[in-house]
């Protein structure tokens, strides 16, 4: 999942015992020295305990891995036997057939020599019991019997007893007091504290690592022991939980604020709860009460579905926004695209000379634009008919009558100042050529 974002060959903070994790702190050191020495000592019981989730199955299983071929092992973790089922449990796990209907004294017979067999071979015989706080008083009468086969000067079998805090609470009752009086090697597991979780946590990214480790600031590893209470078990489902989220958000490093979100994540949901003998950091509740103020589950998820659709309003907005400015952009470019070219006007008439000699070394382009700039003469207005001549709008008005005049208001015909535009006038007007041809 997470381990090739992180450079891990494996899970660091898998929840399986796994002794090659096992963090060598001081109380880890001692227990596994006891233990060591009431098994290879043969000093009848041997007891272990510690909180929930402390390493105790961690530390058994360290323990058998150190054990030679030499020792043969029977092993309950089903402890929830009256006493035939345990002694047939235990026959079956040292390889012995029961079979069936048979009697307990028959049981009993070929167990015992099932050891003597084990010790005439040179072999020890042990018998593990985890989980032991759950054997009924019967059960544990049934144990103290087993520890009666022995030899003149060891004995037949060594048993260990692994549970919790509260067996010591059932073997301190009076109907056990033998069994009491036979142990000889307990030991109680306690809890790390902040020095030793710190290096726990930073232990076993050293141990999984691919290169250079991952490693977890002392902020980070203080705030995960004030919730687990210094238990490795809490300590592994935060730190993992830890290494989810940072893979999910892309963190390469682990900081103050992704572990507060971890731990109120948890303890949300019931993972874990709260820590009960200490106060929780002021930066972790101040951090809670911004964030996320409902403590139900419910309230919660009212809050995520809330802010998932204003997003989602959000982006319909932007995506309006996006097609409304494309189709004003399509509009503008076909209007730019199909808009008509208008013919420009050429003159009815050629350049004058005059025009044409007085720049003839102008450009062809020159000429075209000065063509495309003249303007066509307007169309001449409807001619007014006075007496038998048209009026003409372009022609200056006469001069006032004189001597010379005619009788009737007419001017005399004067070749010498008439224009050949009033002289093609008069002649299409009255059909009569001015010239008298």
């Amino acid at each position: 999942m997470y381990e090739r974002f992180y450079h891990l060959r494996e899970r660091p903070f898998s929840l399986t015992p796994d002794p090659d994790y096992l963090y060598p702190s001081r109380v880890h050191r001692e227990a596994l020295s006891y233990l060591q020495y009431g098994i290879e000592g043969q000093a009848g019981f041997i007891v272990v305990t510690g909180e929930i989730g402390c390493g105790k199955t961690t530390l058994l299983q360290t323990a058998l891995r150190g054990l030679d071929r030499q020792t043969s092992v029977s092993r309950i973790v089903n402890t929830m036997l009256d006493g035939r089922e345990l002694i047939e449990a235990v026959m079956l796990d040292f390889g012995i057939d029961p079979g069936e209907n048979r009697s307990k004294p028959h049981l009993l017979h070929m167990l015992a020599r099932f050891l003597i067999e084990q010790r005439m071979a040179g072999r020890l015989a042990l018998l593990v019991i985890d989980e032991a706080q759950n054997l009924s008083l019967p059960a544990l009468e049934e144990i103290r019997m087993l520890s009666n086969l022995e030899t003149e000067k060891s004995k037949l079998i060594q048993i260990v007893l692994v549970g919790q805090p509260n067996l010591r609470t059932i073997l301190a009752r009076t109907e056990l007091e033998q069994l009491r009086q036979r142990i000889t090697v307990s030991y109680h597991l306690q809890p790390f504290d902040a020095p030793e979780t710190a290096a726990y946590v930073n232990h076993r990214l050293r141990h999984a690592a691919i290169g250079a480790p991952l490693e977890f600031s002392r902020e980070v590893t203080d705030l995960i022991h004030v919730h687990a209470e210094g238990v490795p078990r809490k300590i592994n489902v935060i730190a993992d939980a830890i290494l989810l989220f940072g893979y999910g958000e892309e963190r390469h490093s682990i900081d103050v604020d992704l572990t507060n979100e971890v731990i109120d994540e948890l303890e949300t949901t019931g993972v874990i709860a709260p820590p009960s003998g200490e106060r929780v950091p002021a930066a972790a509740v101040t951090r809670q009460a911004t964030v996320t103020p409902p403590t139900q589950q419910s309230a919660r998820d009212a809050e995520l579905a809330r802010r998932e659709a204003q997003l989602m309003t959000r982006e319909r907005q932007l995506a309006e926004q996006q097609r409304i400015m494309l189709e004003e952009h399509r509009l503008v470019r076909a209007r730019r695209d199909g808009a008509p070219q208008m013919a420009e006007p050429k003159p009815s008439w050629p350049a004058s000379p005059a025009a044409t000699a007085a720049a003839p070394e102008a450009p062809v382009a020159a000429a075209q634009k000065v063509e495309r700039r003249a303007v066509p003469p307007p169309a001449p207005a409807p001619a007014v008919r006075s007496g038998s001549l048209r009026y003409n709008p372009y022609r200056p008005p006469p001069p006032p009558p004189s001597a010379g005049s005619c009788e009737d208001g007419t001017l005399p015909s004067e070749p010498s100042v008439a224009t050949p535009l009033a002289t093609a006038s008069l002649a299409e007007s009255t059909g009569v050529n001015p010239r008298g041809d």
